[in-house]
């Protein structure tokens, strides 16, 4: 039997990633105001989203770049593969997951390689993780700071239970799950270019170690079933899979933990409709498709022109990159009265907050059962929840990727959670 493999953190150990979050994805407070102005001016403009923004382009290609905002081409770009490519990803992503994650990739590879592991994502499927994996974790992260009635719901909760459950469906071992996080959240520091290399690099070793173990010896565990998937009746090639776990480290931790950071924050700013959903939980799927599209956790995707075309009005060339701002789709005043305010009572319509297209988020089904179990949680166990007189409230910050640092909040104290 192959020996487990053993994680190696960063070479210093002084390094934190976490503090890297700003200079990666801004600190803007509200970028909203800028990309309405765009809208209004063109659909398509001339340079980068992070360049209009005073953010450096870490880790892209040179070449010409545009920004697009207008909701027509924001779609457009996103729902046709074949002349809007991934593959400039393949400088930033695939320097860091791996040049087989399937961010990179266009049809048909991309198709073949999404259709596997969007099985194991179908909500069938993700649906019974909510009892059996998600539930476990937020009653033991919470059971933590209960009989205090205070907390902070960032650094406490919702930046420690995403990757909390990765943990649980890969059946990592408990002591390398603060190496882990670490590793995954440097993935994505492409400022520091070196920090994200070595991370990724150290994760793909361990993913290698790890899949070998689990061939020798499978389990129940994700990593077991993805390393024992066949396609026509061999392995998944090891490049693909290594880049799928590296990926799922960073995704489905990082992203879910925004997200939600997101919902609690405009829950407790709106008090009312806070109470609208503890009077009708029924009400707690429209309040997280609401989130995603008011202050979604990615407000801009990637894509490069395929062929020389005329795009909102802008002369395109082939090979150039275009920073696509679902944030400016979903706060379209066309299709959204009043865009700016969260309200969880206005016509759901679908949103652009998990992308559009051949590329829409793998994960977005275990995102939402997440974010809905965490809210029960929150609901169950935190009666009279609300924000701490004492300490500054949340903002929500962030020009590319948006979250608040903290969520100081007192609630009545309650006893621990049964296990």
């Amino acid at each position: 039997m192959p020996a487990m493999p053993q994680i190696q953190g960063f070479d210093d150990p002084s390094y934190n990633p976490f503090d890297s979050d700003e200079v990666n994805f801004g600190s803007n407070p509200d970028p909203y105001p800028a990309i309405a102005a765009w809208r209004a001016e063109a659909p398509v403009l001339p340079g980068s989203y992070r360049s209009r923004m005073g953010l450096p382009d870490a880790m892209i290609a040179a070449g010409e770049h545009f920004t697009v905002v207008g909701t027509a081409e924001v779609t457009e770009t996103l729902n046709n593969p074949a002349r809007f490519s991934n593959s400039g990803y393949k400088s930033n992503l695939g320097e860091t997951f791996g040049q087989g994650s399937i961010s990179t990739m266009d049809p048909p590879e991309h198709s073949q390689y999404r259709r596997i592991f969007q099985k194991i994502f179908l909500p069938q499927h993700v649906k019974t993780w909510g009892s059996t994996i998600v539930d476990p974790v937020v009653h033991d992260l919470m059971d933590k700071f209960l009989d205090r009635g205070e907390a902070d719901l960032i650094e406490e909760f919702t930046l420690r239970y995403p990757f909390e459950v990765i943990y649980k469906q890969l059946d990592l071992p408990r002591s390398d799950v603060r190496a882990f996080q670490r590793l995954a959240i440097g993935q994505t520091d492409y400022v520091n270019s070196d920090k994200a290399i070595e991370a990724g690099i150290k994760l793909g070793a361990y993913f290698k170690g790890l899949v070998d173990a689990r061939r020798a010896e499978p389990g129940d565990d994700l990593v077991s079933l993805l390393a024992t998937t066949e396609v026509d009746g061999e392995y998944l090639p090891e490049l693909v899979l290594i880049s799928f776990l590296r990926q799922l480290m960073n995704a489905a931790g990082d992203t879910t933990y925004r997200g939600t950071s997101v919902l609690l924050t405009a829950l407790l700013e709106n008090p009312d409709q806070f109470e609208a959903i503890r009077q009708d939980r029924g009400l707690i799927p429209q309040a997280i498709e609401e989130a995603l599209r008011w202050d979604g956790p990615v407000a801009v995707q990637l894509r490069v022109a395929a062929e020389d075309m005329v795009l909102g009005g802008v002369q395109v060339p082939a090979g150039a990159k275009l920073d696509v701002v679902a944030g400016a789709a979903n706060r379209d005043p066309a299709l959204y009265p009043d865009p700016d305010r969260f309200d969880i009572s206005r016509d759901r319509k679908p949103h652009w907050a998990f992308s559009r297209g051949a590329h829409i988020c793998v994960g977005q089904h275990l995102a939402r059962v997440e974010m809905t179990r965490a809210l029960h949680a929150v609901l169950d166990h935190l009666p009279n929840l609300r924000f701490d007189p004492d300490r500054p409230k949340p903002e929500i910050r962030g020009t590319m990727m948006r979250v608040p640092k903290h969520l100081y909040v007192r609630f009545d104290r309650a006893p621990v959670m049964a296990a």
